[in-house]
This record gives C-alpha cells, sequence and structure tokens, in this order.
C-alpha cells in the first residue's frame, strides 16, 4: 500500500527504491538521495530481543548516514495517506539540509 504512494516520479519528489539491499540488510523502502531507510514493522517487531536487535542496527546505519524511519504496519493501514506524506517530507528535509 505504501509503495504506491512512494513510487512516483515527480519533478520535486524524492525517488525511493523497493526493496532496497544494503550490506546484508533489506530494506523495505530506500531514498538514496536522503539516505533514509523506512522499514514497516509488524507485530514480529514488538519483543524486546527485537527491538534490541533493531536499535542496535538502526544505529550500526546511523554510523554510516544512514537514517532509519520505523513505522508500524498499522498506522500504513490506518493512515495510509498521512503515512506517506510523512514519509516524504522526511526524506526532503534530509534532502535540504544536506543529510
Amino acid at each position: 500500500m505504501l509503495w504506491s504512494r512512494l513510487k512516483g516520479r515527480a519533478k520535486d519528489r524524492p525517488i525511493f527504491r523497493r526493496p532496497f539491499a544494503y550490506e546484508s540488510m533489506i530494506f523495505d523502502f530506500y531514498c538514496p538521495a536522503a539516505k533514509l531507510a523506512v522499514e514497516i514493522d509488524g507485530a514480529t517487531h514488538w519483543d524486546e530481543e527485537k527491538r534490541g536487535k533493531d536499535e542496535a542496527r538502526d544505529h550500526w546505519l546511523g554510523t554510516r548516514g544512514i537514517a532509519v524511519l520505523r513505522i508500524g504496519a498499522g498506522a500504513v493501514y490506518q493512515n495510509l495517506s498521512q503515512v506517506a506524506d510523512g514519509v516524504i517530507l522526511r526524506a526532503i528535509a534530509r534532502i535540504e539540509r544536506g543529510r
């Protein structure tokens, strides 16, 4: 669902890729110009152990200049337009400030 909102190409919109491989990881969506990885997290990411692994992974990516935006799957289903707009605006903000 979210991909249908992110995949368009327009003059003033960042370009997203899906799925995107980086090192040994695969991001749900990635905007190369913003160095922004977007991860849609379902119930498998809710337990303490998985959240700890996600935090460590996100920190490691941050040391390489990649920001990770984690979005709950429920938010995508409930507020698709708002989530899509938020992802696009986050990418634009990172591009404008040079990441």
